[in-house]
């Protein structure tokens, strides 16, 4: 084994900086990863490991912050600061990792770029990107939450709309350059900037914006793309998951999420509002004295604003999919045409 000192990362070939990355993972990450290696990519890294000797700290991190780097530029393989967090942290300390991933990010205030310009008022947005070419607007709203884009879509011009939509959902990640140029612009704009690529898949990303549609915008906008985009459609409508949804689950399924989505008038607001199929299986999955509380409670509400109810139906999805991520609930699949109801 080499006694060498490896101090620059200039003189480290891409074997040794793949044996480094390899040894960081540990024996047991490492050797699953090797196992998905052929031969001929196995025995040069594994010469590198055996002559690799010490390697100081610095060149490490230096390391581990090119190949980072080039997860999130968009290369070989689809990364996304997000995965590379996640990667770091399966290693290194928390504490370790995220001061790494701060300096690849850019400065600390950038990082609240996106969040500060999400705050803004919808309104505020919707105004602001009008007067943006469609693809450019794509982009931002591509690097916005799920439910500010269900807000600002609507409010800008129908045709308008359906071209920002398809171009969102072919879009996989916004260009490096296209982003720099938007963030200049937002900086004069609005608030400082920072690279904030979003590797989230376009249809994945599109169905949690129209899970936030109201159901007549959403109604509107799907006939339109299943006369443009039709195949890309379907995949979004596989993806998404509504309240109607919730009907599909099992009774005992349903059943916790109503549980645990008991939260003041949440439920009973939700169910006023619902198709008479959909009420009808909620209360089923209800022992007797509960159903007959639960509808003592719908009756009590009086009219209530489709406003609210679609935002208490919105709250009881975010419920079950957080059931669903613990591994508590199963959620059905959407491409599954056998519903319960009865």
């Amino acid at each position: 084994m080499s006694t060498t000192v490896r101090t620059d990362i200039k003189k480290i070939s891409g074997s040794e900086k793949a044996a480094i990355l390899f040894l960081c993972l540990g024996q047991e990450r490492g050797s699953e990863l090797m196992k998905q290696l052929g031969e001929t990519q196995v025995m040069p890294v594994s010469r590198a490991i055996a002559g690799l000797g010490q390697v100081t700290t610095d060149v490490v991190e230096d390391v581990i912050t090119e190949f980072v780097e080039g997860m999130t530029a968009g290369g070989g393989v689809h990364g996304n600061f997000n995965e590379a967090e996640e990667w770091l942290k399966s290693f290194l300390p928390e504490d370790q990792a995220d001061r790494m991933m701060g300096e690849i990010r850019g400065p600390v205030k950038g990082k609240n770029m996106w969040a500060r310009f999400s705050s803004l008022n919808e309104n505020v947005i919707a105004n602001y990107l009008r007067l943006e070419n469609p693809q450019t607007v794509a982009a931002i709203l591509s690097q916005v939450k799920a439910d500010i884009s269900a807000k600002v879509l609507p409010l800008l011009p129908e045709d308008m709309m359906q071209d920002v939509i398809e171009r969102m959902i072919r879009m996989e990640a916004v260009p490096q350059d296209m982003l720099e140029g938007i963030e200049t612009a937002l900086e004069t704009e609005f608030l400082d900037s920072a690279a904030n690529v979003s590797g989230v898949d376009s249809h994945e990303r599109m169905a949690n914006i129209f899970n936030k549609f109201p159901p007549e915008t959403f109604e509107g906008i799907s006939g339109k793309l299943d006369g443009s985009m039709p195949d890309e459609l379907a995949r979004i409508k596989q993806k998404m998951f509504t309240f109607d949804d919730l009907a599909r689950m099992d009774t005992q399924n349903l059943g916790r999420v109503i549980r645990s989505g008991t939260d003041g008038a949440r439920v009973p607001t939700a169910l006023k509002g619902a198709k008479s199929d959909v009420r009808d299986y909620f209360l089923q999955c209800l022992p007797e004295r509960s159903r007959n509380l639960l509808k003592e409670e719908m009756d009590s509400l009086g009219p209530v604003r489709m406003r609210d109810v679609q935002t208490a139906q919105a709250a009881l999805v975010d419920v079950a999919k957080e059931l669903a991520e613990d591994g508590a609930i199963q959620l059905p699949m959407n491409d599954d045409e056998d519903e319960i109801i009865e």
